[in-house]
């Protein structure tokens, strides 16, 4: 039994929630998001509350009901509140900026690493050390985040790189003489 899938979805004003060919679209505030619903599930929508339920009892049918669920769940609180990951940059002559559209990392490699900014992402970068992104489309938010962070993970020795602001790095000892 998912505990997940079995908590129902409340819709708060202002969100318009519609399921139709086989596709759930979510509009509020923030924008739109749409995306099919998985053949082995099946929603109901009462009121403000939208159920998820799976098709029958077999493992796969119970897999994508607590999935379906989630993602939904991240739809609804997208268009509505919106969500925001913050990338710290540690080590000497790291820093990042935005030119237009293009964030710009100087990583300590021979030439500056350029990156091309999503439609659905809003970045900003505050003392050359701070990059904020923020968006309605959790996938497209996270997905983003985790490109900017692999052009130079923290390594474990002086902890230098782009790592999530809460990111806590295990630190190696260095060599013993």
């Amino acid at each position: 039994m998912s505990r997940v899938g079995s908590n129902p979805i409340t819709i708060p004003d202002g969100v318009n929630l519609m399921i139709e060919d086989g596709m759930v679209s979510v509009k509020g505030k923030n924008g739109e998001i749409k995306m099919p619903v998985p053949p082995l599930v099946e929603l109901e929508m009462s009121d403000n509350t939208l159920v998820v339920k799976p098709v029958n009892d077999n493992g796969k049918s119970r897999a994508l009901w607590g999935t379906a669920r989630a993602s939904i769940s991240n739809m609804v609180t997208g268009v509505s509140e919106g969500f925001e990951k913050n990338l710290t940059i540690h080590g000497v002559g790291y820093r990042a900026q935005m030119q237009g559209n293009k964030l710009v990392l100087a990583l300590g490699y021979s030439h500056p690493v350029e990156m091309e900014v999503p439609s659905q992402v809003n970045a900003s970068v505050e003392n050359n050390t701070l990059i904020k992104l923020s968006s309605h489309d959790k996938q497209v938010l996270g997905q983003f985040a985790a490109e900017i962070r692999r052009k130079r993970p923290p390594e474990p020795y002086k902890g230098k790189g782009i790592r999530y602001e809460n990111e806590q790095i295990l630190r190696k000892e260095g060599k013993k003489k």
